[in-house]
């Protein structure tokens, strides 16, 4: 880490200033101090925003760490700081990092059942953007209502999903409902992403619960070829929350 902090260098940005453009050859790894950026992916002629880095977060490591052009184009939307790291100190210091968290998680991420329409590569690339975050029994992972920023994998314990029904009319309406358990290698917090809602149900840790998180931004970069796998999934979901309260409004109309 002082390492990383003493090879980083600070760069101002101005409005619609790029940071980075889509194609161009990776030359530095940033992280957000402050100010607002969109993410902006051009395809079949067309470019669209794809996410936004508020106040926080970092991007550019994908080009550098495999030598590919850049996969969208950084646009700073207002006035803003950035700390740097060159490429050569990243590939030093960072691979050589990741390449250990790439042997932990390697074998595991290739028996997630949803990866395995995934390229061998594209199964790396998630390897080197998740994190691991360990919950306590009973502790909340994600809440009902709220904004989705993450999707997670369960690596090991349990995860069961509960949600407040606005169809159940009982005066139990307020009472969460178990509706799902989530094991090694299943995966939730994917349903708002897909979406573009706020979390349909909420989250709680059963035991000691460890789980593999990507952010959102990382989720649609790399996910893309999954996401039919997910849509068919909501289906699925539809159907237990109509066999459980006569009705599916709790997905097309989430909240708290």
């Amino acid at each position: 880490m002082s390492q990383v902090l003493d090879a980083m260098f600070e760069r101002k940005v101005k409005p619609q200033e790029h940071v980075i453009d889509q194609g161009d050859d990776g030359d530095n790894f940033y992280v957000v101090e402050r100010g607002l950026y969109d993410i902006v992916v051009a395809k079949d002629n067309q470019s669209r925003c794809v996410g936004r880095y508020d106040n926080h977060g970092s991007f550019g490591e994908l080009a550098l760490m495999y030598n590919t052009p850049r996969a969208a184009t950084i646009v700073a939307t207002t006035e803003g700081a950035l700390w740097g790291l060159d490429r050569v100190t990243f590939r030093r210091i960072i691979l050589k990092n990741n390449a250990k968290k790439r042997k932990t998680y390697e074998l595991f991420i290739e028996s997630v059942p949803l990866l395995k329409s995934l390229e061998a590569s594209e199964r790396m690339k998630i390897v080197d953007v998740i994190g691991e975050k360990v919950y306590q029994d009973g502790e909340r992972i994600i809440s009902q209502g709220d904004k989705a920023d993450c999707f997670y994998i369960v690596e090991s314990g349990e995860v069961k999903i509960l949600i407040k029904s606005k169809t159940m009319t009982s005066k139990e309406a307020n009472q969460e409902v178990e509706i799902a358990r989530c094991h090694r290698g299943q995966y939730f917090g994917e349903l708002a992403l897909v979406t573009n809602k706020p979390r349909a149900a909420s989250a709680y840790a059963v035991g000691e619960v460890k789980c593999l998180v990507m952010d959102v931004q990382a989720f649609e970069r790399l996910l893309g070829p999954c996401m039919d796998i997910m849509k068919r999934n909501i289906t699925h979901y539809e159907e237990q929350l109509v066999a459980m309260f006569g009705s599916s409004m709790d997905l097309l109309d989430p909240g708290n």
